[in-house]
């Protein structure tokens, strides 16, 4: 097996490192957001501020499941688990809740641009992506 070690393929690495950089940002932006960390919501508008500590106890737990979910997805494919596939499932319900959510409710105009649109696509491009990637390297024997 050249290239792998004990039937891990190089590419585990490189795909479980970049999404737990990917997902750790998501988490870390999570909790400051939470916590209502000053100096880093600083930078926020009074209306974005207001958008962000308005959100319903559903709509946080289903943020927290988005980005927590996605961050124990890519460590436990980096632990080559079967049970990445399972957390990255519920990274998508998570991410499914807080995108009905800011579907079906009042969003700050900073927040509905190009640039924004652009990023939920592209949170869910990546989710469907390790998703997939996770399913795969379950199906070929990889996670155990």
């Amino acid at each position: 097996m050249h290239g792998q070690a004990s039937g891990r393929p190089w590419h585990i690495w490189v795909v479980g490192v970049s999404a737990a950089l990917w997902n750790g940002v998501g988490a870390f932006d999570y909790s400051m957001t939470e916590t209502r960390n000053a100096r880093y919501m600083a930078g926020f508008a009074p209306d974005e501020l207001a958008y962000f500590y308005d959100f319903p106890d559903w709509a946080v737990g289903a943020w927290a499941l988005g980005v927590w979910g996605g961050l124990a997805g890519a460590l436990l494919l980096l632990l080559r688990s079967r049970w990445a596939v399972h957390a990255f499932v519920l990274s998508l319900v998570g991410l499914a809740g807080m995108t009905t959510y800011q579907m079906t409710h009042t969003v700050p105009a900073s927040f509905r641009t190009t640039a924004s649109l652009g990023l939920t696509a592209a949170i869910w491009t990546i989710a469907g992506l390790l998703l997939w990637y996770a399913m795969a390297m379950r199906g070929r024997g990889v996670l155990r």
